[in-house]
């Protein structure tokens, strides 16, 4: 059974560690790193975009719901041509992470509310909050191992609890990272809904590192660590139900932030250099080079000829001219489905399929 309390309820000196204080020591100025390096990129679309589907991908794969990159992007700009409901589920994640994004931006705020309608837009229903008894989580092997809260009052309650953990600063004092730590895994132990917790928890994650004024925009994306760390994940999640072992969580969050904001660099920073190769590039061979462009090629890994109209504010035929261009320039791949073109910013693509972890010693 469970046995959840309000997290305020916790010793907050049980974090002073020195494991847990050197941990969140580097993770804080690797994520310090990144908020600035994040902040030079002209536009953050291109950011929020592009790994806003890696973190949709990975973190739907953690469900099992796998899709390829290509497959993405393509759904992006095709939609009409794929049928793989997985790929239409990642793209859900990517909706509403924006969702929760605008939300936590124009309000300061992340509510009960908030994750309800994030749940929402991953789901494309709104059952809301379990009404029904019966949820259980089983392992590998199909034994119960956790039951979390049954009844509608009591979840409904405990959603409350952390609603007013992560919005009111003064109620538990420790640092933001600790405490996403705690809220991550209280979300988790709830498991509020039918469907859906694990992405919107995770969702919550990077939402919550937005709303502490940690990061300016959602790009830090944890799942990747998750995807390789499964066993460990759940392992850990469960010591804290069985045996209280909050520590050795907090450590496992903190080490996911540290190696995950080092990669989310490594990525930014290629992503930065192609883009000015593309713009030296691009300004050099073609009269109709424009910041707009650039920023449009590496906003979207896949683009098509309505996508440049709508952006650049330009016809048709001079879409169709730019994109072709580009494409005997070697800048884009040109490929066509049934009637329709894409064309792919095969540098783009390239990074973001190489994303791999540094590991850190």
């Amino acid at each position: 059974m469970h046995s959840i309390f309000p997290l305020e309820q916790l010793d907050a000196t049980r974090f002073d560690t020195p494991a847990i204080l050197k941990k969140l020591n580097i993770a804080s100025r690797h994520l310090a790193e990144l908020k600035g390096l994040a902040a030079s990129i002209p536009h953050q679309g291109v950011l929020i975009n592009t790994l806003g589907l890696q973190e949709a991908k990975d973190s739907s794969e953690i469900e099992n719901i796998v899709t390829t990159h290509d497959e993405i992007f393509k759904e992006d700009v095709l939609p009409e041509t794929l049928q793989n409901p997985a790929t239409k589920e990642v793209l859900r994640y990517r909706q509403a992470l924006r969702v929760g994004h605008e939300q936590v931006k124009g309000s300061g705020l992340l509510t009960a509310n908030h994750i309800i309608g994030i749940q929402a837009e991953l789901e494309r229903n709104h059952a809301g909050f379990r009404k029904l008894s019966g949820t259980e989580l089983k392992n590998g092997a199909g034994q119960v191992i956790y039951t979390p809260p049954q009844g509608p009052a009591e979840i409904i309650a405990l959603m409350q609890d952390l609603e007013r953990f992560i919005n009111d600063d003064a109620l538990y004092n420790v640092d933001p990272l600790i405490k996403m730590a705690l809220i991550h895994h209280q979300f988790e132990s709830i498991h509020p809904f039918y469907d859906g917790n694990g992405r919107t928890g995770r969702i919550i994650n990077v939402l919550y590192l937005v709303k502490t004024g940690l990061l300016d925009s959602p790009v830090l994306y944890l799942s990747n660590y998750i995807v390789r760390t499964k066993a460990q994940y759940y392992r850990l999640l469960q010591t804290v139900r069985a045996n209280d072992q909050w520590e050795e969580w907090v450590l496992y969050m903190l080490e996911m932030v540290q190696q995950t904001t080092v990669q989310t660099m490594t990525t930014i920073q290629a992503i930065q250099a192609a883009m000015m190769d593309y713009k030296h590039h691009i300004r050099a061979e073609c009269k109709f080079y424009s910041q707009d462009l650039i920023l449009h090629l590496f906003a979207h890994p896949y683009t098509k000829i309505e996508f440049i109209q709508n952006d650049l504010q330009v016809s048709r035929l001079t879409a169709t001219k730019y994109l072709d261009t580009l494409a005997a320039g070697g800048f884009l791949q040109k490929h066509k489905v049934g009637r329709s073109y894409y064309y792919v910013n095969v540098v783009l693509k390239a990074i973001l399929e190489g994303v791999h972890f540094a590991e850190e010693g």
